[in-house]
């Protein structure tokens, strides 16, 4: 059967699509690690560096292994969560496709082999397998990051890794199945475009639980009740950082429309891409207006989580045509956001980037924005949120709760004051602010080595 044109260039324009926007997306590891490690104090910034280049290698991994398969395959329990059958791989077709002998054939037996795999059971254009499961990968992935920045400084490197790995095996992808997996939320009419509570939200609730298992980072909350300041090292790459999360934001969204076949297609496209350009823009805004009276000053900081918040609270609901309110949603999470970060600082919950205001607060926000500009209904919304904060914080207090008995949360004190880059890794990142602590120094010393902008 020799396949249509058209069907052939739909195919090759998906599969194109899932991959240069997965390519986009992946990218946006580059901004997180930018902007932890300009967050954290000069001490840290390589071990951030190290968490963010482990988690992405473990997130592949573990989707690859098992991950995909929970979330999308369901030959168990179509409700709940998918298959667990180990690795994922492409369809015997396409692998019929790309074998030596097909290079041998006739033009009808390749018309024959390319036909079958360009349509799926409905006739329909679809993509290949593999840049299906890479474009999904780097989803889990962001998930993971977003635990990171705000445990930085005090949580043990092993331990982080192998909750990323519970993370992205297990609790993603179970999250994905209830609702992108077309299970019980799916089948309810909840509404999530790109993952505001599905990526965000999920990161946001297991890095809240992890930083109330493993606690403050030492000093940081004097007894008076005051917040000790910790400067940035380095706030030119907190500003990068969050314009690369910008740019790769617009695969995030634009990508999500799973299909690059048709002028319908390339139309919601770009109104999606506008409206999450929109929403930072107004995050951006509304974060610098709130930031005065609620931290006593223009707040650089602040603004950039505004636009990362707008980001967020846009992705549950970015395929709108009204484009004012992109303004309207990314500004409202930009303000929340901001409150949000004062809030985490009256309650004694240590974040160090910011990450549970942005990608937890903002995300309910946006989720719930849903019933404004898509018609989501309100109860079919809220309880999305609630079942999937429910899980996600549940298995995840649990999970942090039986590493650190297992393994242990927290580097030990001497190893919180010296940093983890000189004590854990021996690698510096600004190794000239840095005096190197003497190996044969017994623990019990008082720290002799401070960083001089630490």
């Amino acid at each position: 059967m020799q396949p249509e044109l058209g069907q052939e260039l739909a195919f090759v324009l998906n599969t194109f699509s899932f991959l240069l926007w997965g390519a986009l997306v992946m990218w946006m590891c580059a901004g997180f690690t930018m902007l932890e490690s300009g967050s954290v104090r000069t001490k840290n910034a390589s071990m951030i560096c190290l968490k963010n280049i482990g988690l992405y290698a473990i997130a592949g991994i573990a989707f690859y292994i098992i991950g995909y398969n929970l979330m999308y395959t369901n030959a168990d329990v179509r409700q709940w969560i998918g298959s667990f059958q180990l690795f994922y791989s492409s369809t015997p077709a396409e692998i019929k496709l790309v074998s030596q002998e097909m290079q041998d054939a006739t033009a009808e037996v390749k018309a024959a082999a390319t036909a079958a795999v360009i349509v799926n059971e409905d006739g329909q254009s679809r993509a290949s397998n593999m840049s299906n499961w890479f474009f999904q990968m780097v989803f889990v992935a962001t998930t993971a990051s977003i635990v990171s920045g705000t445990m930085a400084e005090r949580v043990k490197l092993w331990t982080f890794f192998a909750f990323t790995a519970i993370l992205t095996a297990f609790i993603y992808p179970v999250v994905g199945a209830w609702t992108w997996g077309e299970g019980w939320l799916f089948k309810m009419g909840f509404l999530d475009f790109a993952g505001s509570t599905i990526v965000h939200s999920t990161g946001g609730w297991a890095a809240l639980a992890g930083a109330l298992i493993v606690g403050a980072r030492r000093g940081k909350f004097r007894r008076d009740g005051s917040v000790k300041v910790t400067p940035p090292s380095s706030v030119p790459a907190v500003t990068l950082g969050v314009f690369i999360l910008w740019l790769g934001w617009f695969g995030f969204n634009g990508g999500s429309v799973l299909s690059m076949s048709s002028a319908a297609d390339a139309v919601n496209m770009a109104n999606i891409m506008a409206n999450t350009n929109l929403a930072a823009c107004a995050g951006v805004i509304a974060a610098l207006c709130v930031s005065r009276p609620l931290f006593g000053r223009i707040d650089l900081m602040v603004g950039l989580n505004g636009a990362l918040a707008g980001l967020v609270a846009v992705t549950a609901g970015p395929d709108f045509v009204d484009h004012y309110w992109a303004l309207i949603i990314g500004a409202i999470g930009g303000v929340i956001c901001s409150v949000g970060i004062k809030l985490m600082e009256k309650l004694k919950i240590d974040d160090v980037v910011g990450a549970v205001p942005v990608h937890l607060f903002a995300g309910i926000w946006g989720t719930l924005a849903v019933c404004i500009t898509k018609g989501g209904n309100f109860v079919t919304q809220l309880v999305g949120v609630l079942a999937i904060g429910v899980f996600v914080f549940g298995v995840s207090l649990l999970a942090w709760f039986l590493l650190g008995k297992l393994m242990g949360l927290r580097v030990s004190q001497r190893v919180e004051e010296l940093g983890q880059d000189a004590m854990e890794l021996g690698i510096e990142a600004y190794p000239e602010f840095m005096v190197i602590p003497d190996p044969d120094e017994h623990d019990e010393d008082p720290p002799g080595a401070e960083k001089k902008g630490g």
